[in-house]
């Protein structure tokens, strides 16, 4: 085997890893949530985590038990995906979503009021969240950053989500025209860096192949360094992600 191949395979196996398998669609059933777990290969490598729609959280947990992949969390969106609910009803999702199980909530600030010059309704919702979610779960605050199309207001958004507790800050729901780009990341991993905390970042929506994963993957270690590249600070949300890193490893082993 080449050293090409190689190193692919090793690109596929890495960003499986970092990898939240993502279902969030209208249409979504138990039998399709079921059928998307059917994908996984434990032979191929495990993903990081499961993100599904609050009502799938139970079915999840229920389902990663059975099959024994206790390794995977799950994750949950909560104000998903226009970032306009009543606060209280924002809190009651990530309440009842930690009980049926979540490990990670993945929360959408309301970035329309950072649009309008108001930070402290964007900062409300991500502080109660984590205090909702305490120390045990992880909260992911998607900006919205396609949304937010000055690099001036990703890095306020990206600023008040850490400032306020976020654990992670994510590019975006993949509902809007223009989702991850590589410039909104370099300008979330700078704002990481610049507030020196130790926060995550997520990309999410439009990467679809390993090698699309590979310049996020660059900025990142340019940015933060090697040792941020683990699961623990890096993912990709992604849904169609997983058929090419199958169709790799697959392939070449």
């Amino acid at each position: 085997m080449g050293s090409t191949q190689v190193n692919l395979r090793n690109e596929a196996k890495r960003a499986l890893e970092l990898m939240d398998l993502t279902s969030l669609n209208a249409h979504d059933t138990n039998e399709s949530i079921i059928a998307m777990l059917d994908e996984i290969d434990a032979k191929v490598g495990l993903p990081a985590a499961i993100c599904v729609y609050p009502q799938f959280v139970a079915l999840c947990k229920a389902q990663l038990a059975e099959r024994g992949f206790n390794s995977i969390k799950i994750a949950t969106v909560t104000n998903f995906p226009s970032g306009k609910e009543p606060l209280e009803v924002v809190l009651e999702q990530t309440r009842q979503a930690i009980t049926d199980g979540a490990d990670e909530i993945d929360l959408v600030m309301p970035y329309n009021q950072v649009i309008m010059g108001d930070p402290d309704t964007p900062w409300q919702y991500v502080r109660s969240s984590k205090d909702a979610c305490g120390e045990k779960v992880q909260l992911k605050v998607i900006i919205e950053s396609g949304v937010l199309s000055e690099p001036e207001m990703i890095a306020q958004a990206s600023d008040i989500a850490i400032l306020a507790g976020a654990d992670f800050i994510k590019t975006s729901t993949g509902k809007v025209p223009v989702n991850a780009t590589l410039s909104a990341a370099e300008i979330m991993l700078s704002r990481i860096k610049a507030n020196n905390k130790p926060v995550g970042f997520k990309a999410a929506g439009g990467v679809k192949t390993v090698a699309e994963t590979l310049p996020y993957l660059d900025a990142a270690e340019r940015i933060l360094g090697q040792s941020f590249i683990d699961a623990e600070h890096f993912r990709f949300g992604a849904s169609s992600l997983l058929a090419d890193i199958k169709a790799i490893l697959v392939k070449e082993s």
